[in-house]
Order: C-alpha cells, then structure tokens, then sequence
C-alpha cells in the first residue's frame, strides 16, 4: 500500500486496485479513517477530530491530486507523492 503523504504524524495511503468508491486511508497513531474523494466524509473507521480536520483540510487542498493517484492505483501504478499539510 503506497504512502502518499505524511504530515503531523499522519499517514495518507492507498491502496493498488482498491475498491469503489474512490478514496484514501488515514492513520494517525491506532486509528485508521477511510475518506471518500467526492465528499470528503469519513465513511469507515475513526480519527480523532482534530486529525480528521487536518486530513480534510489537506484532502480539499490536493483533491485533483487524490483523484489522479486513485486512478494511478486503480491500474496498479505507482501514485504519485503529495505535498504535506503546510
């Protein structure tokens, strides 16, 4: 599962040929919160609230991105990288 970025000791990941719909992992120390692309809502898992703040504020800034890398990994290529929260 590719790391794309790291920020604030979380971790936004995706995994290769994932299933539909399109989003990405968080993992911030135990927890792990699944995203979706289109709406930004955790859909599956927890983060605490200032985590999942910092992730959606991340996510908003780097949307096309996402959803380029989504696609990347949906035909098992290497996404690419992301600039950090900052």
């Amino acid at each position: 599962m590719p790391t794309i970025s790291r920020f604030y000791g979380i971790v936004i990941l995706m995994y290769w040929n994932d299933h539909a719909p399109p989003h990405f992992h968080a993992l911030y120390g135990e927890d792990e919160g699944v995203v979706a692309l289109d709406s930004l809502a955790l859909i599956r898992g927890h983060l605490p609230n200032r985590a999942l703040n910092m992730v959606v504020e991340w996510a908003e800034q780097h949307r096309r991105e996402l959803e380029e890398d989504w696609e990347l990994c949906r035909s098992r290529q290497m996404p690419n990288k992301i600039a950090p929260l900052g």
